[in-house]
């Protein structure tokens, strides 16, 4: 079955298919395994894939697509969502078009569909995973996003946006882009709604894609798992006989925004595609929008004295 759900940005006519597949492994790393789970996803129908510089999956995502072309998956490449990212070390005037050129080379693609901005925040130039505190700057939003809007224009990619920007970091962005970000790829699930930075982006004709649809976990980075554990979603869960992962998506698709998960297991990859012939209840739904709010992942490896966010709230403007 292809996901034939598609959400569409107004000011630019790209449409883009609603449920994306996520190839972040934590820590990062390139493997054959990740290949596997991308061929056997678009098996399943996925055709929105989401990938990195950082994450190092880039490769892999190219290999896959190689291949299920090959098995006659899909015709073309044409028939795929690919989104990637600009990596904090290459948020830089001079290096943004070297970086799409080395991202495009490592997936085999003529062209990206989405390009982003992966953090509002740049680091001295260097190797992806050599993160130290003291190699953090301020990005000068002016003179990158005119690179980015120069990829686009050499049609390296159909489009661009951001990714992890507050309403007030894309105002800024706003106010001397030719090009307005199409996009705010962020973190967002019942637990963590972004009601305010919704509201900023549909005013102002941005799309959301969320990430950690499903929130973290008690083994990674973020150290819980408040979505997985909600008694409201679970709740919903069992009377519905879904899972609570469906029940975040589904939620997530009656709001409006597209989004990204990550599961390599055939059987929850099926499942978190089945979001699209049932709906969640006017209750069901004032039941969610209950849930106490907390972020997961406020990103404190950004936050530096000697950096340009001395705080959470620097980096987020309050809205954490």
């Amino acid at each position: 079955m292809e996901n034939k759900s598609v959400i569409v940005n107004s000011s630019n006519n790209i449409s883009m298919p609603v449920i994306g597949f996520g190839t972040a492994t934590f820590p990062f790393v390139r493997s054959e395994t990740t290949k596997e789970a991308i061929v056997e996803a678009i098996k399943l129908g996925y055709r929105h894939f989401d990938t990195a510089a950082v994450y190092q999956t880039e490769q892999p995502l190219g290999d896959a697509i190689s291949e299920a072309i090959s098995l006659g998956l899909i015709k073309s490449r044409a028939q795929l969502f690919v989104t990637s990212k600009l990596w904090c070390t290459q948020s830089h005037h001079h290096l943004v078009l070297p970086a799409i050129t080395k991202t495009l080379k490592n997936l085999r693609l003529e062209y990206l569909d989405w390009y982003l901005i992966h953090w509002p925040i740049a680091m001295k130039p260097g190797e992806y995973l050599d993160f130290k505190k003291e190699d953090l700057v301020g990005m000068d939003f002016k003179c990158v996003w005119e690179s980015m809007e120069e990829c686009q224009n050499l049609g390296l990619t159909k489009s661009i946006g951001v990714s992890n920007f507050s309403s007030k970091k894309l105002q800024t962005l706003l106010a001397t882009a030719k090009i307005p970000p199409a996009l705010n790829q962020v973190e967002m699930n019942p637990v963590w709604q972004q009601k305010k930075l919704r509201k900023f982006c549909q005013e102002n004709g941005i799309l959301i894609t969320a990430y950690s649809p499903l929130g973290g976990n008690k083994e990674g980075t973020w150290r819980t798992n408040r979505v997985m554990d909600s008694d409201v979603l679970k709740q919903i869960a069992n009377s519905k006989g879904k899972t609570i992962a469906q029940i975040c998506l589904r939620w997530l698709y009656e709001q409006g925004v597209s989004f990204v998960v990550k599961s390599f297991n055939k059987e929850r990859m099926k499942q978190n595609i089945d979001i699209l012939d049932w709906s969640l209840s006017s209750e069901e739904l004032e039941m969610i929008d209950q849930i106490p709010q907390q972020k997961g992942n406020p990103a404190i490896s950004f936050i530096s004295n000697q950096g340009p966010f001395k705080s959470v709230e620097d980096l987020w403007d309050g809205e954490i």
